[in-house]
């Protein structure tokens, strides 16, 4: 059928999709939150409701340990057909400070062409607007079944960490095969500048702390004489970076994967001004690893943080000891190719060599940590969506990568599937903060987008 056709239901049905997201947004599906634990089970029984009334002959909520995913299928009309699945989220964050809104979190409202509400843009807009497109397609082409076999799986706990996800994934591997996984827990570059994600950093991340003296001593009595565990802490964290900001551990960056001069040209290409990047970052100086820039080095390039540090007297006036402890808190953001679990012990290593004579050290990790994840721009699945997202918003389709994380690296590996994104959202949907709002015209468009994007996935080899 005609491009139009699948823009006209759309533009048709807009109102209708609106009301429909407005009503899944009054759920307060705050995860985070065990209170909110019974809100989080009606936004699943919603979303299994309204993928059921979409035409999904499958539809079943997935119990985890925490809170449940929803899953949806609907084989294609060719059995031989490649099979796609969709994840995204229906849990939101909480909304604390709620007195910084300038309505209430979850009384959804349109004002002009911005839609407000917790959940908007992250996820529940971006879940709801492949309704919309799928509705679109089959009216299009005057179909009852999708060209390709869709399997959707939409969890409920991703702003609590996916804690359970990839357990389930692992536990219903037979049911979600795929030859494609397509995320839209994404955005764009701006709305002028229509870019799709390829990739995100890892992540994983300890406390450590350094133990000397059984009890505070007396500097005068005893200082220079005993070993002083924040001198010590401070001389580690110190020793983590060398004068060019470069990780110091021994084989930290012998898997990083490098970036090739075409995506560091795509990266150039965009729009980008570090002044008004500092503004939004309300920061003084730009400041990282020699021989990258700013985006290189928040989308490709992996770091160490120091995100807390304490120990000693830290109260008003002054208290003259030796403090017997001292802690910090690390974290490490990992690009493609790096393993968690080599990371963790490149520190363990670095940490039980930097200490000397009367300190113990002990590193607490939380968790194994999340796998970074990476689509190569030649991957055929990426090349559909491409086109898709340039039938849609008419124009050339940019790349760029994402510094934060998720579950999408136990997507590719547990499935054993390309990751391809599809996002609509903005850098100013203040997603995790008050006022989250989404643009609702993008969300018109990412449905469009989704819509073509079956024909150009139905192409796949299997």
């Amino acid at each position: 059928m005609a491009e139009t056709s699948i823009r006209d239901y759309i533009d048709e049905h807009q109102h209708e999709f609106l009301d429909q997201l407005c009503d899944w947004l009054r759920i307060e599906s705050i995860s985070a939150d065990p209170t909110h634990e019974p809100e989080v089970r009606r936004s699943a029984d919603w979303l299994a409701s309204a993928l059921a009334e979409t035409g999904f002959p499958t539809v079943e909520i997935w119990e985890t340990p925490g809170l449940p995913a929803v899953f949806a299928e609907w084989p294609a009309a060719d059995p031989a057909a490649p099979t796609v699945v969709v994840y995204g989220h229906h849990d939101v964050q909480p909304v604390d400070p709620v007195d910084l809104w300038d309505g209430a979190p979850f009384d959804p409202q349109l004002r002009g062409e911005l839609l407000l509400g917790r959940g908007s843009s992250d996820d529940k807009g971006q879940v709801a607007f492949h309704l919309l497109g799928l509705r679109a397609w089959l009216a299009a082409h005057d179909a009852t079944a999708p060209p390709v076999t869709l399997r959707f799986v939409i969890e409920g706990e991703e702003e609590s960490g996916s804690p359970h996800f990839r357990g389930l994934l692992e536990e219903h591997r037979d049911r979600l095969g795929c030859d494609a996984v397509v995320v839209s827990d994404t955005g764009m570059w701006t709305r002028e500048t229509p870019t799709i994600c390829t990739g995100m950093r890892g992540m994983v991340t300890c406390q450590v702390d350094l133990s000397g003296p059984a009890v505070d001593l007396h500097s005068g009595s005893f200082g220079g004489a005993v070993v002083n565990p924040l001198d010590v802490l401070t001389q580690l964290l110190a020793g983590l970076h060398d004068d060019k900001r470069r990780v110091t551990l021994p084989g930290f960056y012998d898997d990083v994967h490098p970036l090739s001069p075409r995506e560091r040209e795509l990266f150039a290409r965009l729009p980008y001004d570090e002044n008004e990047w500092l503004e939004t970052a309300n920061a003084r100086a730009a400041y990282g690893e020699d021989g990258y820039s700013t985006l290189e080095r928040i989308w490709a390039r992996p770091t160490c943080e120091v995100n807390g540090i304490w120990g000693g007297y830290a109260g008003a006036g002054h208290k003259t000891i030796v403090p017997s402890e001292a802690h910090a808190k690390l974290s490490f953001r990992l690009v493609a190719d790096q393993d968690p679990m080599t990371v963790r012990k490149l520190l363990d290593d670095y940490v039980a060599t930097a200490v000397p004579p009367g300190i113990e050290a002990t590193v607490h990790w939380y968790g194994d940590g999340v796998r970074p994840c990476l689509t190569p721009l030649d991957a055929p699945a990426l090349q559909a969506v491409t086109r898709a997202m340039q039938q849609a918003f008419g124009t050339e389709i940019l790349y760029t990568r994402e510094g934060g994380s998720g579950p999408e690296a136990d997507l590719a590996d547990v499935l054993q599937a390309p990751v391809v994104f599809l996002g609509v959202a903005l850098p100013s949907d203040r997603i995790h903060a008050p006022n989250e709002r989404v643009v609702f015209p993008l969300l018109l468009k990412g449905a469009e987008a989704a819509a073509y994007l079956w024909d150009e996935l139905a192409q796949l080899p299997r």
